[in-house]
């Protein structure tokens, strides 16, 4: 249960001071022995975790749990950019604006602004850290800047068409060699230690971790100075998503089972193009590669049609310039009512325009990942399909990563901060994760320590080894499915609701195996993504309406004034 209200936009908060000008290389001796001399946990080990870690290991001593390898992040798997205002034809006014027209009137312009105005920095900062971004003589810090889709000018700093691997590997590489910073790696988060465990008389508070070592199946538990969730969105949830398998939702699950709020979990945002192979249907194609010239096709409808006809200018002004959402809707508009199951994007306008070498130098991994699978991209349009690949929802915070209990923070896709609003503008997450996660941790190094207290051990003495995996194998598949037909690009009330009588009788199974077996990742993952699918869809029910990334064919207009949706957990199922 859970309940609704309709809330402003975000209060202000005051401006993050940030005197910690980078990287540096003190020592600390880690010490969990109490709260006070424990080190600061950080679940994920993506851009938003890696940030924060980078800006708090010179002062204190910083531990960061990776559930699977550490090059499985998230961040890895982004293709595009980051935004960086560096171009003298641009401006923070007119990133702000393009944030907000993206955002569908739910964007916090306090927010959007903060971040905009922090960009350059960020882009710097991540240059000093040895990210290999393309280069351009003639640009801004040298850079080449890109355009995607909502942006009005070229804004965004790229490593060719491997920006996400290119700042993960960068940042970890210096993660690797702090000594303040240390990373377990297969490291589950399972739940957070609050004051319900320590004692009822004891104030709100987080007070670190239980965490489960996946290779010698124990759970453990971490104190903390304090806890930072950066541990991604829930792309998972869907049976279709760009998303790696670490994205299951576990911060999010987490805040709120420890009482805090969450906010616009209705939007999901799908990806328009994700590449459709028997072979491979995880693989994102970037809309940059639209930024550059290519464009949407319907492929052969039947005999007699030879395929080809370009459909985005009958949906939208901006073509394939426009908004995720808007592409998205139309792409799946356009397989229903043609009955395919994928589109085309035609690059070959861009070998036209600029030559192949521009295209194999820009997007050399999309040209090899396809040519690997018989698809030259040069010369054949690619089969692309949407797919599930940003929340922009999640914990809510302030832009100091806090949330409503004390000693827990949360930043990067994890959270809502009011910046992305019912539609996220292409390149700002990896800003928000670099911009928020220093931000995060100046707040941490300000905030005083949490006060001593011993800790309870993980208790497993009244359950034992489950007997039958293939409940988990089953629920997982079901919630995935039905997420994917009910809770999809286009919703209707009676699927919203057919949804959530599923979801919680899943949720029910999954509570009873919790109760009585030991945990182990898939049960955990699987757990989480039903408080999130949970979530989604009570906050999809709650907005009677057509905005953004959500849209209702029993609401199908929006509303001339409208709202965030923050859900909050009835303080009397918290302790659940």
């Amino acid at each position: 249960m859970c309940r609704a209200v309709r809330v402003r936009p975000a209060a202000r908060v005051r401006r993050i001071r940030l005197p910690y000008p980078f990287i540096g290389n003190a020592a600390s001796d880690l010490n969990t022995e109490s709260t006070s001399a424990a080190p600061v946990v950080i679940v994920g080990a993506g851009l938003a975790g890696l940030t924060a870690a980078l800006h708090l290991a010179d002062r204190v001593p910083v531990v960061v749990l990776a559930k699977r390898d550490l090059s499985e992040a998230a961040t890895a798997w982004a293709q595009g950019g980051i935004v960086g205002v560096l171009g003298e034809d641009d401006s923070v006014d007119s990133h702000v604006h393009d944030t907000q027209d993206a955002g569908a009137g739910l964007v916090d312009e306090h927010t959007a602004r903060y971040i905009a105005e922090q960009s350059a920095q960020a882009v710097r900062w991540l240059v000093d850290a040895g990210v290999p971004f393309s280069a351009d003589p003639a640009g801004p810090l040298g850079l080449h800047l890109t355009r995607e889709g909502g942006h009005a000018v070229r804004r965004i700093a790229h490593a060719a068409d491997a920006t996400g691997r290119a700042i993960h590997d960068a940042l970890l590489a210096r993660a690797r060699a702090h000594p303040g910073i240390t990373l377990r790696e297969r490291w589950m988060a399972v739940d957070l230690v609050t004051s319900r465990h320590v004692g009822r008389d004891e104030r709100p508070h987080c007070y670190g971790v239980y965490a489960l070592d996946i290779d010698r199946r124990r759970v453990e538990t971490l104190p903390a100075r304090a806890v930072v969730l950066a541990s991604g969105g829930v792309g998972k949830v869907y049976r279709y998503t760009s998303n790696p398998d670490t994205a299951t939702g576990d911060g999010i699950a987490m805040a709120w089972r420890a009482g805090c709020r969450v906010g616009n979990m209705e939007f999901i945002q799908f990806h328009p193009t994700c590449l459709y192979h028997s072979q491979d249907r995880s693989f994102l194609i970037t809309e940059a590669l639209r930024g550059e010239g290519a464009v949407l096709r319907l492929p052969s409808t039947g005999p007699g049609d030879p395929g080809g006809q370009r459909f985005m200018p009958a949906h939208d002004p901006r073509a394939e310039l426009a908004p995720r959402d808007i592409v998205a809707r139309a792409i799946d508009f356009e397989m229903k009512k043609h009955g395919l199951d994928h589109v085309w994007l035609d690059a070959t306008p861009i070998v036209a325009a600029k030559g192949d070498a521009f295209l194999r130098g820009h997007f050399p991994t999309i040209h090899a990942r396809c040519l690997a699978l018989g698809i030259d991209i040069a010369r054949q349009p690619i089969p692309v399909v949407p797919a599930a690949h940003y929340t922009c929802g999640g914990v809510v915070t302030d832009l100091a990563g806090r949330t409503d209990l004390p000693g827990l923070y949360a930043v990067g896709e994890t959270t809502y901060t009011g910046l992305h609003g019912a539609n996220r503008l292409a390149s700002n997450s990896l800003l928000e994760c670099v911009v928020l996660g220093r931000s995060c941790a100046v707040a941490v190094l300000d905030a005083p320590p949490a006060p001593r207290r011993a800790l309870p051990p993980w208790d497993e003495s009244q359950v034992e080894d489950p007997d039958e995996q293939v409940v988990i194998a089953h629920n997982w598949d079901e919630l995935r499915l039905l997420m994917w037909n009910y809770v999809g690009i286009v919703r209707t009330t009676k699927r919203l609701e057919r949804a959530l009588h599923r979801i919680k009788l899943l949720r029910g199974e999954i509570d009873d195996y919790y109760a009585n077996f030991r945990v182990d990742r898939d049960l955990l993952e699987l757990r989480n993504l039903v408080a999130c699918a949970e979530l989604i869809v009570r906050s999809a029910l709650r907005r009677h309406e057509s905005r953004g990334l959500h849209y209702s064919r029993d609401f199908p207009d929006a509303l001339p004034v409208s709202f965030p949706t923050v859900l909050t957990r009835p303080a009397r199922s918290r302790a659940r």
